[in-house]
């Protein structure tokens, strides 16, 4: 899923199918690539399951599968959350750090004076 998410071009056919379904064709007509080349963007947003892919007729019509999209919102969520909490840890640590140890600057000027 996030690889299918890693580019940005992939991320704006997401984007666009969310907002109403659209035709591969349509879809490739605003990128400055080939036909062929936004197909196998698209491709890969199908291998993730992040849309689905229709025939009518002739034409493939893509849409967002808004399952997928809510299943990788909540993942993203639960890794805001996690790393949250590991910085907030951090902070605990960093403000409980002793205060009388001397920071760097001190502890140079110190054995600058005694000609260290």
């Amino acid at each position: 899923m996030f690889h299918a998410l890693a580019t940005s071009t992939r991320r704006d056919i997401l984007r666009r199918t969310i907002e109403r379904e659209q035709s591969v064709s349509a879809l490739a007509s605003e990128y400055e690539m080939s036909f062929a080349a936004v197909q196998k963007h698209v491709a890969v947003l199908e291998a993730a399951n992040l849309i689905v892919k229709r025939a009518e007729g002739r034409e493939r019509l893509v849409r967002a599968n808004p399952e997928m999209i809510a299943r990788a919102r909540a993942l993203l969520a639960r890794y805001e959350e996690l790393w949250r909490s590991r910085i907030a840890r951090l902070d605990d640590l960093l403000a409980e750090a002793p205060a009388g140890r001397p920071d760097n600057d001190s502890t140079d000027t110190a054995r600058t004076e005694q000609g260290d």
